[in-house]
C-alpha cells in the first residue's frame, strides 16, 4: 500500500472549496467563518494532512531547522557532537536534520545539496576525509546560507569554526609513551584533512623534541578512515614486519582506535607488553576494555554546543558578517593500562 499525503488542493476538491478558502481556514484567517474553519480543519485531521513545510518556509523566508552533515552517527565522537547540538538546538526552537557522509565526498555535495533544498537556516559541517574541494560549501555561502565548521574544516573558507587543540592531544600522547619508556612508535591516521595535518604535527614534534628521529615508514594513512578493517588489517601487518617493529601503536581517529584494539586482540599480540597503544577515541568502554584503553579525550558534546551557538547567531543576524571566530577546545589524556609497563 503506497501512502499518499494529501494536499490543500485535495481538500478543496473534497468540499467544494476553493484553494485560497482552505488555505485561509487552516491558517486560522479571520476572514473564514468558523463553520468553514471547522469543516476543513475536520476533514484535515481525519485524512492526515500535513502542511507542505518547505512551501511555508520558502514563504516564511525560514524553516526553523538546522542541517548538521557528519562522518557517521554511530561515531562515539559524532554521537556526542550531535548531542550537543540537540541540546542548543531544541532549547532555540530549532529542528536538527542529521546526514552522514561514510567519509565520501560525492555523499557530502548530494547531503549538503539536499538539505539546501529543504531551506534549512542553516548548515553545521565536519568535512569528510575524501574533501579537499569546498566548492559546494562557497557556493551556498555566497547565496547566503550561514555555515559553521566543526572538527574538521577547512581554511579556504571564512567562517566560524569549532576544534579541538589537535597538535596538543597528539604532542602529550607522544610524549607520554615515551616518556614511558617506548622509543619506536608507529602512527596510524586518516586521509588529508585539518585533523590529520594537526595531529601528525604534534606527533613529530614530540618526537623531534625528545631526540628521536621521525620515521616515514611509521606513518600510516588509512583512506578511510577506520571503515574498512582489511586496510588497517593491512597496515598493521605492514607495521609488525618491518626490520625494527614499533613497539607502541598511536592511532589519530575513533575508529581507528578501536578497530586497531580488535585486530591486535585477533593476532594474539598482548597489549602493553608486545605493543603498546593510545589514540583518540570517545568510547564509553575504555575503562572496561582488556585491557583498558589509554585515550586522547575530545570535548564533542561542547563542540556540538558551541558550533550550534555560534550558528544560530549567524541566523539571527541582520548585518554583513565579516568577523569570525575559530573556539579551539582542549583535550585530555587518559592513561589507562595499554600503555603502562608493569
Amino acid at each position: 500500500m503506497n501512502f499518499k499525503a494529501i494536499t490543500m488542493n485535495d481538500i478543496a476538491r473534497a468540499l467544494d472549496l476553493s484553494a485560497s478558502t482552505v488555505s485561509k481556514a487552516l491558517s486560522n484567517s479571520y476572514e473564514i467563518s468558523e463553520k468553514t474553519k471547522k469543516l476543513v480543519l475536520d476533514y484535515a485531521e481525519a485524512n492526515n494532512y500535513k502542511p507542505n513545510l518547505i512551501a511555508q518556509s520558502l514563504k516564511q523566508g525560514h524553516s526553523n531547522s538546522i542541517g548538521i552533515v557528519v562522518a557517521n552517527i554511530d561515531n562515539h565522537f559524532f554521537s556526542q557532537v550531535i548531542n550537543g547540538i540537540e541540546s542548543i538546538a531544541y532549547q532555540e526552537g530549532y529542528n536538527v536534520i542529521f546526514t552522514q557522509t561514510h567519509e565520501s565526498y560525492e555523499l557530502e555535495v548530494k547531503n549538503v545539496n539536499h538539505l539546501a533544498h529543504r531551506s534549512v537556516d542553516g548548515l553545521l559541517i565536519s568535512l569528510s576525509t575524501e574533501t579537499n574541494n569546498i566548492d559546494h560549501l562557497q557556493k551556498l555561502q555566497r547565496q547566503g546560507l550561514p555555515i559553521v565548521f566543526f572538527d574538521r574544516v577547512s581554511d579556504d573558507m571564512e567562517t566560524h569554526k569549532v576544534i579541538v587543540d589537535n597538535f596538543k592531544g597528539a604532542y602529550e600522547a607522544t610524549t607520554h609513551l615515551i616518556k614511558a619508556g617506548y622509543k619506536n612508535i608507529a602512527h596510524i591516521t586518516a586521509a588529508n584533512t585539518s585533523v590529520t595535518r594537526e595531529r601528525l604535527s604534534g606527533y613529530e614534534q614530540a618526537l623531534t623534541d625528545n631526540g628521536i628521529n621521525v620515521n616515514q615508514q611509521y606513518i600510516k594513512y588509512c583512506q578511510h578512515a577506520g571503515k574498512d578493517t582489511a586496510e588497517i588489517k593491512g597496515i598493521l601487518d605492514e607495521l609488525l614486519t618491518n626490520a625494527v617493529s614499533p613497539d607502541a601503536l598511536f592511532t589519530a581517529f575513533d575508529r581507528i582506535t578501536t578497530v586497531t584494539l580488535g585486530l591486535l586482540h585477533q593476532l594474539k599480540i598482548k597489549i602493553p607488553q608486545h605493543i603498546a597503544l593510545l589514540g583518540f577515541t570517545n568510547t564509553v568502554l575504555a575503562d572496561v576494555l582488556n585491557p583498558s584503553l589509554s585515550t586522547v579525550y575530545q570535548p564533542g558534546f561542547e563542540m556540538g554546543q558551541e558550533a550550534t551557538k555560534m550558528l544560530i547567531s549567524l541566523i539571527k543576524t541582520k548585518r554583513l558578517v565579516t568577523e569570525f571566530e575559530t573556539i579551539v577546545l582542549p583535550t585530555q589524556l587518559f592513561l589507562r593500562n595499554s600503555t603502562l609497563r608493569k
